[in-house]
């Protein structure tokens, strides 16, 4: 269920396992590669994090060169942007990790062509999704109605020996299962209330090029307000600003560069003054973090949930195309295991665990933002102590390039926490003392 990039991948990795893989799908795929309606962020900034650089990889050899012959933005961390974080800009250090920056239709576009290339694997397009036919102990399929607009039309059954939710945050899977008989997911959320909105500009020449191709204050908790500019395929940038609730940016072509000015900073501004809009402002305000937990006792067997279907993060953080195609790996190496049989269980289990470090960094990191509400805001005893730590890390990593690279590579989803612990990082955590960094926004990187 879902053509998306968690769908396209998962449906990748089953046509090893499978005779056939049907992917259902409610809108129409675009024959140029543009952006799909059933996107909701498709007009917003996405990256591609090293953790999912190395996944998409993995599941799709040779993909990372078509990304960049298709022109999609190499970003180098933290050498070609200018940061800004907690009052301080970071040192533009030799870089550690990189990022691709071009548009969610052009990656998806080029994974869907790979993907649907295979035989085995057939599409439903323009059709809904209605419902789950089974009950408490097996899914057995889908009803699935055609987009014709009429609501009357009776559903078709489409049988499976395995189902898998790859429908986006907004699936309803839970209520499809209680229709069933089966057991409703329990979900935990955290929520600050984030919105955001973004707008394609094309920026003067000789600006935001060279040795500097994008801009990003992040948001904390003393300065809610974040944004930046990040490059396309196409040469231009895209801009986003974002606020917590109550405070919203506008779609407003005006009112929408009056925000920028809340930005801890004017450099986005004073871009943004002598830069052309291409397009409209598009907003966004669906950024809660939240996980539904299907690994637990009790749910049925033939049924699976990967992707935001699954655990939906804050997209502020660009998670989530990296843990689609973490996910997919985790997919293909749970029912590739020789060990064990591949259970419905123990498979979910293995998605979930994909997923586990971004929900620890999106849900850690929103816990702190004032006005969050949500049923999993309470942390465990241990994350007083970690968190005193985490917050010396994040101070010392715009100036320390030990400190820096190591954070950096935990939140680009390419090392695990205990990165963080590694002696080096350790000693200059605990014993020293930040280090100086830039007092005016660093316009060049430092000499290697």
């Amino acid at each position: 269920m879902g053509g998306s990039l968690a769908g396209l991948l998962a449906a990748h990795v089953l046509a090893g396992h499978a005779d056939r893989v049907t992917v259902v799908e409610r809108d129409r795929f675009p024959d140029d590669g543009g952006a799909r309606p059933g996107v909701p962020q498709g007009r917003h900034p996405h990256v591609l994090l090293q953790g999912g650089q190395s996944a998409m990889e993995s599941l799709l050899p040779g993909f990372l060169t078509e990304l960049r012959e298709a022109g999609a933005p190499r970003v180098g961390m933290p050498t070609d942007m200018v940061l800004w974080q907690n009052g301080r800009w970071f040192r533009r250090v030799p870089t550690s990790t990189y990022i691709y920056t071009g548009s969610r239709a052009q990656l998806e576009g080029l994974v869907r062509r790979r993907v649907l290339a295979n035989p085995a694997i057939s599409v439903v397009e323009g059709a809904d999704v209605v419902g789950l036919t089974g009950d408490a102990a097996r899914v057995r399929g889908v009803l699935v109605r055609d987009r014709s607009g009429d609501s009357r039309a009776e559903p078709r059954a489409l049988t499976a020996d395995l189902v898998v939710d790859a429908s986006g945050g907004g699936t309803k899977a839970a209520q499809w299962l209680a229709g069933i008989g089966a057991a409703r997911p329990h979900e935990e959320t955290i929520d600050t209330g984030l919105a955001y909105a973004s707008r394609v500009y094309r920026g003067p020449a000789g600006v935001l090029d060279g040795d500097t191709v994008g801009y990003y204050v992040y948001p904390g908790t003393d300065q809610v307000h974040g944004g930046g500019a990040l490059p396309l395929e196409d040469g231009t940038h895209l801009v986003i600003v974002s606020g917590l609730r109550g405070d919203e940016p506008p779609t407003d072509d005006d009112e929408f560069e009056t925000y920028t000015k809340r930005l801890a900073h004017p450099l986005l501004d004073r871009w943004m003054a002598d830069a052309e809009p291409l397009s409209p402002p598009f907003g966004y305000r669906r950024t809660a973090n939240v996980r539904r937990r299907y690994d637990l006792p009790g749910h049925p067997a033939g049924f699976l949930a990967t992707g935001d279907a699954l655990c939906a993060f804050n997209p502020i953080y660009g998670q989530g195309m990296a843990v689609a195609a973490m996910s997919a790996v985790a997919l293909r190496d749970a029912l590739a295991d020789p060990r064990r049989t591949p259970t419905t269980r123990r498979v979910q289990r293995a998605l979930l665990g994909a997923s586990r470090l971004a929900w620890d960094i999106s849900a850690g990191a929103d816990r702190k933002m004032p006005g969050a509400v949500g049923n999993a805001l309470d942390g465990r005893s241990t994350d007083r102590v970690t968190g005193w730590y985490l917050r010396r890390v994040q101070e010392r990593s715009p100036g320390d390039a030990v400190v820096g690279d190591a954070f950096r590579a935990v939140l680009h989803l390419s090392a695990p926490v205990t990165a963080l612990f590694a002696p080096a990082v350790a000693q200059a955590v605990l014993f020293g003392a930040p280090a100086p960094t830039p007092t005016e926004p660093p316009g060049r990187p430092e000499a290697r």
